[in-house]
């Protein structure tokens, strides 16, 4: 025993506690990153789960958002993202320049395998009144392959209605290229590990451009995260990914 061990796993049951009241509460946030192409400018934006803590500020999603996944809360907590940025899509057909704009919202391994998770998606849609076709939800590659004729049933089910979908992070887990070609997916988004260093590393360099060539060979619109200044940005137009967000 160490007193280290209980000090951590009580700071865990209460940060529990307070993520519990925080849904209830109104305290959790969607802030919504642009995406943007070289020639038409904003295309489309993801929401980003943020947590307003009363007394902590600002947590961390890397401190909340496994303990979400471990706990089960991120099944209230997911149903929440979704209803919230379906409602956005819906207030932004107001705007002149919102009605065009497409939302990325990230979906859980423990949301996804849901059995009515199709249903729920639907659902949410509807009451909302968002345009599906404005909807692009994104999967890591582990939840992708973990049941590959689920997860292609469910893609194919939203498909029809007009949902698009993209594979969050590519090139960091332990994606079978091969399944590649049976994914309904629409695009690959470039992991910004790799963006970080783009200009000054050459082997990420080359995996970045492999993943661009790979992508438009396949019929998938690209976009690289994580792109904070002018030369990733002019490094990635040149080598044919066109969208971007950071």
């Amino acid at each position: 025993f160490d007193p280290a061990m209980q000090a951590a796993r009580d700071e865990r049951s209460a940060l529990e506690s307070e993520l519990r009241r925080a849904l209830k509460h109104r305290q959790l946030r969607l802030y919504y990153q642009p995406q943007m192409e070289s020639t038409r400018g904003v295309v489309g934006a993801e929401a980003l789960l943020r947590w307003a803590h009363p007394k902590r500020g600002l947590v961390s999603p890397g401190e909340f958002i496994p303990l979400a996944e471990e706990s089960g809360l991120i099944l209230p907590i997911g149903h929440w993202v979704l209803e919230t940025a379906c409602a956005q899509l819906n207030a932004w057909e107001n705007h002149p320049h919102g009605r065009e704009l497409r939302l990325a919202v990230n979906v859980s391994a423990r949301q996804f395998r849901q059995p009515d998770f199709v249903a729920q998606v639907q659902q949410v849609l509807a009451q909302s009144g968002a345009d599906p076709a404005r909807l692009k939800l994104e999967l890591t590659e582990s939840l992708v392959l973990d049941n590959v004729s689920d997860t292609i049933a469910k893609m194919q089910a939203l498909k029809a209605i007009g949902v698009g979908f993209s594979m969050d992070d590519f090139g960091t887990g332990y994606s079978s290229l091969s399944y590649l070609t049976r994914l309904p997916l629409d695009q690959l988004k470039i992991d910004q590990s790799f963006i970080r260093n783009v200009c000054s590393d050459s082997n990420g360099a080359a995996i970045v451009q492999t993943v661009i060539t790979m992508g438009r060979t396949l019929g998938l619109n690209v976009i690289a995260e994580g792109v904070e200044t002018e030369a990733q940005r002019d490094f990635l137009d040149r080598s044919g990914c066109h969208a971007f967000q950071g």
